[in-house]
């Protein structure tokens, strides 16, 4: 592979593209067709049709794309892992087409996958946006705290928060409590602390309590689980004085990083975009 190509970090609900050429992106486009809004067999129509808008060029696609639900199971490499063990296990579905793999941690003590995460974390690496030795985390659905070390992946932990807080409003018996809007507030401050307890599931009940004995005011529930379920989260990754470097922007990069810092550690702010680009040049460059 070499010259201009196609990056294309393919998640499960959105997708985006980048035209690099030369190490700069030329062109970008994003979507809502993520793996799951594509109809089963329709991949290779929807990857011509990216081709094609873009001139043809060879593409190096990313994310769930890859896994056992997308397009082509791309497998996983152990970590350790660094960019070059990344290109070194690309998968070729098609011709000028091929998905980077994923990374797992696998032993008699724990399981852990990421399918996509791996490249910005490499890449901000890479790119010098965070030391070879560091803490990152990249909050979402599925919050992933990777250890780098030596410019490599180390190990990693997902943490289900933006899901559980979903499943939370969605099912449980407080979910009616959780009205309001959610920022870096008061409220969400106070459900940070409430997290130094360590009693995660009587802290969530006491939502409802809170409610029905008139001790929390309506429209402001939403912030405090919010804030209950990202110190908890932070609590079990971050010992005081650590710094976390975090791939995100808006309202989770002012909700992590205030939930870092009440917990006692510094976050500093990396563009995930600039990451992704970053890594996933870098083993294009591998394979050219």
């Amino acid at each position: 592979m070499s010259g201009a190509f196609i990056a294309v970090d393919w998640g499960t609900t959105n997708r985006r593209a980048y035209v690099v050429d030369g190490g700069e992106v030329v062109a970008t486009e994003r979507d809502d067709m993520g793996i799951l809004s594509v109809p089963s067999g329709g991949f290779p129509a929807a990857v011509a049709a990216l081709r094609e808008r873009h001139g043809g060029l060879p593409m190096l696609l990313a994310g769930m794309v890859g896994s056992n639900r997308g397009w082509h199971d791309a497998g996983y490499v152990a970590a350790p892992a660094g960019i070059a063990d990344l290109a070194a296990g690309l998968a070729t579905p098609e011709p000028g087409v091929a998905i980077v793999p994923g990374v797992c941690r696998n032993d008699e003590h724990r399981q852990d996958v990421m399918r996509g995460e791996e490249v910005q974390l490499l890449g901000a690496v890479a790119a010098g946006l965070a030391p070879a030795d560091a803490l990152l985390c990249q909050p979402g659905t599925h919050a992933k705290w990777a250890e780098m070390r030596g410019g490599s992946l180390a190990d990693f932990t997902t943490a289900m928060t933006g899901e559980m807080f979903a499943l939370l409003k969605a099912h449980a018996l407080i979910g009616p409590e959780m009205t309001g809007e959610v920022d870096a507030t008061e409220h969400f401050r106070q459900g940070v602390e409430a997290s130094a307890d360590q009693d995660l599931l009587a802290a969530l009940f006491g939502v409802r309590a809170a409610a029905v004995l008139d001790r929390r005011a309506p429209g402001t529930a939403k912030a405090y689980v919010s804030g209950l379920l990202l110190g908890s989260d932070c609590r079990a990754r971050i010992v005081p004085g650590r710094t976390v470097h975090l791939l995100a922007d808006g309202l989770l990069a002012r909700l992590y990083s205030t939930a870092i810092a009440i917990v006692g550690g510094e976050a500093v702010v990396v563009d995930s975009h600039v990451s992704f680009v970053a890594g996933i040049t870098r083993i294009w460059d591998m394979t050219s």
